[in-house]
């Protein structure tokens, strides 16, 4: 049996735009990798911006949640290409 959790349209919508703009954000790595930028230093400038918008819209406290929550969210796998085991 399937757990079916419902979803609202806003959630969907919310979803949607994420996976759209993980999109655009992998199209600049795979343009600036192109170009002969070290992925490395174009992971750095990506997180280095996302956190300023953060602080930007949202303040400092919630830039520091967020940032908080990175090394369990790492260690789960959450940010991994490939299927851990």
């Amino acid at each position: 049996m399937i757990d079916a959790t419902p979803i609202s349209l806003d959630e969907l919508a919310a979803a949607e735009m994420r996976s759209l703009a993980f999109v655009y954000v992998s199209e600049a790595f795979a343009e600036a990798t192109l170009d002969g930028i070290d992925v490395e230093a174009v992971a750095e400038a990506a997180f280095c911006a996302a956190l300023r918008e953060l602080v930007a819209v949202y303040g400092e406290d919630c830039a520091i949640r967020i940032a908080k929550r990175l090394p369990e969210r790492v260690e789960a796998g959450e940010f991994s290409a490939a299927t851990r085991q």
